[in-house]
């Protein structure tokens, strides 16, 4: 089993930064794509970015340029550093885990954290 934990979340306003954290424990050697998800109140979950066991990513349109992901594997935890904020960043940003090495579809993630809210004033 994998547990994933966010963290990092908070009220910021816009233009403002936030760096969202989540750490892996449990059977880390078997996981492979992660990525971070959000989900706005009365939206369906979207993907924010998804990276490869080889490194590849995906990211929204809608965030790209602004959003970066990285992984530090010392420490098993995954990063989401999120710059210029906008109010429709406005979520739940949850992070997720598949042990295939890549991802391309949301159901072929076989676990996903609790989520950390992240509020954006204008």
């Amino acid at each position: 089993q994998v547990q994933l934990v966010e963290s990092g979340g908070g009220l910021v306003q816009a233009g403002g930064s936030l760096r969202l954290s989540c750490a892996v424990s449990g059977s880390i050697f078997s996981i492979n794509a992660m990525g971070w998800y959000r989900q706005a109140p009365g939206k369906e979950r979207e993907l924010v970015v998804t990276v490869s066991s080889g490194g590849s990513t995906i990211f929204a349109g809608s965030v790209k340029g602004r959003f970066t992901i990285s992984r530090d594997n010392a420490k098993n935890t995954l990063y989401l550093q999120m710059n210029s904020l906008k109010p429709e960043d406005t979520a739940m940003y949850y992070c997720a885990a598949s042990h295939r090495p890549t991802v391309t579809i949301t159901k072929d993630y076989d676990y996903w954290g609790q989520g950390t809210q992240v509020i954006v004033s204008s």
